[in-house]
């Protein structure tokens, strides 16, 4: 962090040009891969204040934006659903977070009691206005339930006691409570889910279906009301569904959902990802990794171009993905659906009239988070771009700022 009338630091570093680093590249006459794009200076202090392109030369380390993580229950110990969370579970959190690369991330409260999931809403709410660092961190507070299936299988491990009917009433008050609520997770199988999503979308909370054991045309409903997202799709749902037409189908052929998937080698099989994929296309699709996997996020990160530049990485062993936040300070990156006003209701063709957005930022996001341009954040990880250990996170910078801790 600058003090006042200090110089911002300029620093050389490698980027490519598409937002990753390719390990596919031609070998040179050293048998080596040198990831592809181009050397440039960034100039910053707490935000980046000037990015040139500077010539090719060795020795310059690969940059990223800071991770994104959109879904975080806990992480080494620190619950943010605990009964005695606290401001300072937060911060401390935050900070372990950033030890790891990622510099943004939005806390998950699960399945609770209103006053439960109030009080977890007040302590994300005062850490922020505590501690800057955190503030900058957190853009929106994600719910994962209450108002999800009450059957068990697709319910998970969320408590069946506090399962209970999606209310937008009760997401009301809880933005009274702190105003940072930015996502609900729900199960659209009730008749009157519609027209509880609708009011929950009048609120500026987006809407994601998960644990759900709605029929199709309930979800198809939900998509039309305004649910824009499918947390961890092929989780969450019952073990055993019709050949077809099931829930899995109808939210895997709907353009107007984002998904996102747990790409972890673990919650689903790699031909089941592999066709999901495929059908999304990877401009509608959310990555999500769990804490087991982080060596495979650290390579994803850098050497998967189907990504589409953007790995969310779990710190907490649930799905996490990256999701426009209409409530908080800021929103961080991701797929974000536009509606097209001319689009027929229900239509399931392909993207029309840039119904998504792939790039993060797009859609007018203020504080340019997830880019290397002048105005965004100073958030960033070093990689190690080639070699044994490419993918290796090597230093973490938040809010232009080493972070202390942090691989050495």
């Amino acid at each position: 962090m600058l003090q006042a009338g200090t110089k911002p630091t300029s620093s050389s570093f490698h980027v490519s040009k598409d937002g990753y680093t390719s390990c596919d590249t031609p070998q040179n006459d050293r048998g080596q891969r040198p990831p592809p794009g181009i050397n440039i200076e960034i100039a910053y202090d707490t935000t980046i204040l000037s990015v040139r392109e500077i010539g090719p030369f060795q020795g310059v380390p690969v940059i990223a934006p800071g991770f994104i993580d959109g879904q975080v229950n806990g992480y080494g110990g620190l619950d943010v659903n605990s009964a005695d969370v606290s401001p300072q579970t937060i911060i401390n959190l935050s900070a372990e977070l950033a030890k790891l690369g990622v510099t943004t991330w939005v806390p998950t409260i699960v399945t609770a009691s209103e006053e439960a999931i109030t009080v977890a809403l007040e302590q994300i709410k005062r850490a922020c206005d505590i501690d800057p660092t955190t503030r900058a961190a957190i853009p929106c507070v994600h719910i994962e339930g209450p108002f999800i299936s009450d059957q068990d299988g697709p319910r998970g491990v969320h408590d069946a006691a506090f399962v209970r009917p999606l209310d937008a009433d009760e997401i009301r008050r809880w933005l009274r409570a702190s105003g940072m609520v930015g996502i609900v997770t729900v199960s659209p199988h009730t008749p009157d889910a519609p027209a509880q999503i609708a009011r929950i979308r009048e609120l500026g909370v987006e809407v994601a279906i998960g644990h759900t054991h709605a029929s199709p045309e309930q979800i198809t409903a939900a998509i039309t009301a305004g649910a824009g997202l499918a947390t961890h799709l092929g989780n969450g749902i019952a073990t055993t569904l019709p050949r077809h037409p099931n829930a899995l189908w109808t939210q895997l052929a709907d353009d107007r959902l984002t998904a996102g998937l747990i790409a972890d080698g673990h919650h689903l099989p790699s031909d089941t990802l592999k066709v999901m994929i495929r059908a999304k296309t990877p401009s509608a699709l959310i990555w999500c990794l769990t804490a087991p996997h982080w060596p495979v996020a650290r390579l994803a990160a850098t050497a998967l171009p189907w990504a589409a530049s953007w790995i969310s990485l779990l710190a907490g062993g649930s799905p996490t993905w990256v999701r426009t936040c209409s409530r908080g300070r800021r929103y961080p990156p991701g797929r974000i659906p536009q509606r097209d006003p001319q689009r027929r209701p229900g239509a399931t063709g392909g993207p029309q009239n840039g119904d998504v957005h792939s790039r993060p930022g797009d859609s007018g996001h203020p504080a340019g988070l997830g880019h290397l341009r002048v105005g965004s954040p100073a958030d960033f990880v070093l990689i190690t771009g080639e070699g044994p250990g490419a993918g290796t996170i090597t230093e973490v910078i938040q809010s232009g700022r080493k972070v202390s801790g942090g691989p050495e």
